[in-house]
């Protein structure tokens, strides 16, 4: 009898450590894999800001180019000019009044030298420069005189010469101020326009001083 309670004993305890090995076993294959390392969302990116691109003045402004009214500014400027430095060539040897004298050579000066500006500007857009030799068409620009005027001129001397001098002179001015008004009003060229504005500015306080001078 005590060998088989002894016997009975023993089984039970052989179960209960079989199923104790068993079931620490089971617990510890049943447990879950290391916790991975959460990986952070990539941040939004923000796009580089774009240049624009530079615009490029339309080929209709005045610095882009020149017209046609241009051209016949400066075509019929130049002679007009010649004419004022031809007269203003005479007052040296006829002039008396010394104010007249020095009239004269300031605007010698100063139109001879915008008649190479101008004939500068016909070459660059390939026109031709109008021929010195040639005589102007005193009809078809305001204000420039006859032959017949300026050969009136040349003989006169003194006081006589001054004061047709600057009758003269005034009505040559008048023509160019309007010419260059004309340009204005209807040329794109800037620098042209630049000087029909100077132009207009200049002779306009030139021919205030002549007719002071006149009286």
């Amino acid at each position: 009898m005590r060998g088989r309670v002894l016997s009975s004993a023993l089984l039970a305890a052989g179960l209960l450590g079989g199923t104790a090995g068993h079931g620490a076993a089971a617990f510890a294959g049943t447990a879950g894999p290391p916790a991975e390392q959460a990986v952070p969302a990539p941040a939004p990116t923000t796009p580089a800001p774009t240049t624009p691109e530079p615009t490029t003045p339309a080929a209709t402004t005045p610095a882009a180019g020149h017209n046609e009214h241009d051209v016949m500014f400066a075509e019929m400027m130049i002679p007009h000019h010649r004419q004022a430095v031809e007269m203003s060539k005479l007052a040296p040897s006829r002039a008396a009044d010394a104010r007249v004298k020095r009239l004269a050579e300031r605007i010698g000066a100063a139109q001879d030298g915008e008649i190479r500006t101008m004939s500068g500007w016909l070459t660059a857009w390939g026109k031709r420069v109008p021929d010195e030799s040639a005589a102007p068409a005193h009809h078809a620009m305001p204000g420039m005189m006859s032959p017949e005027e300026l050969r009136r001129l040349e003989g006169l001397s003194g006081r006589a010469f001054d004061r047709e001098f600057l009758t003269m002179m005034i009505r040559h001015h008048e023509g160019a101020v309007t010419m260059a008004r004309d340009e204005l009003r209807t040329g794109v060229y800037e620098p042209a326009r630049r000087l029909a504005t100077s132009i207009a500015a200049g002779q306009t306080a030139e021919i205030k001083e002549m007719k002071g001078l006149l009286r």
